[in-house]
This record gives structure tokens, C-alpha cells and sequence, in this order.
């Protein structure tokens, strides 16, 4: 009977080193892509929350405004006088430019 023997492959120098570099690549790509994406995922999520408040305070600042001017208007000023005592004389009134 004939011994069968097995021969052991010897790798180069710098062979091994090459392998493990491959395997950490083969594993490192995938868990970058997800760890990015995720990233991505979290900074849309707080520009929406951002973009949101934006609305909601140009919701109320619009709504200021307009209160603004009814306030300012002309048939106000005119009642808030006249709740006073006073009287609206349009000669009094200066106007600076």
C-alpha cells in the first residue's frame, strides 16, 4: 500500500498579509455602507423636525402681522382715541422721512 501524503500549500511572504487585508475589506465595505446610511438617515430626520419649526414660526409670525395691522389701521386708532377722550386732528400729525 502506497502512503498518500498531503502537501501543505506555503504561502509567500506578504501573502498572508494580503489575504487578511482582502477580509477586512470584505467586511469593512458593507458595515461602512450601513453605518453612513443610517448617518444620513438620522440628519434628514432632524432637518425635517428643523424645517417643521421653521413653518410653525413663520405660521405665527405671519399671524402676528396681521394683527399688527389691524391694530396699526386707521379706523382703530380712531376708536382707541375716542375711548380716551381725544380727538383725531390729521394737522397734528407729522410725518418724519
Amino acid at each position: 500500500m502506497r502512503k498518500t501524503t498531503v502537501k501543505k500549500t506555503k504561502f509567500f511572504k506578504g501573502e498572508k498579509f494580503i489575504y487578511f487585508i482582502l477580509v477586512c475589506l470584505l467586511i469593512a465595505i458593507p458595515v461602512v455602507n450601513v453605518y453612513t446610511k443610517a448617518l444620513l438617515s438620522e440628519s434628514n430626520i432632524k432637518l425635517e423636525q428643523v424645517n417643521s419649526k421653521i413653518e410653525k414660526q413663520q405660521n405665527v409670525n405671519e399671524s402676528l402681522n396681521m394683527q399688527i395691522d389691524e391694530l396699526v389701521s386707521l379706523e382703530n386708532i380712531q376708536q382707541v382715541a375716542s375711548d380716551f377722550g381725544l380727538s383725531y386732528n390729521n394737522d397734528n400729525i407729522k410725518t418724519i422721512e
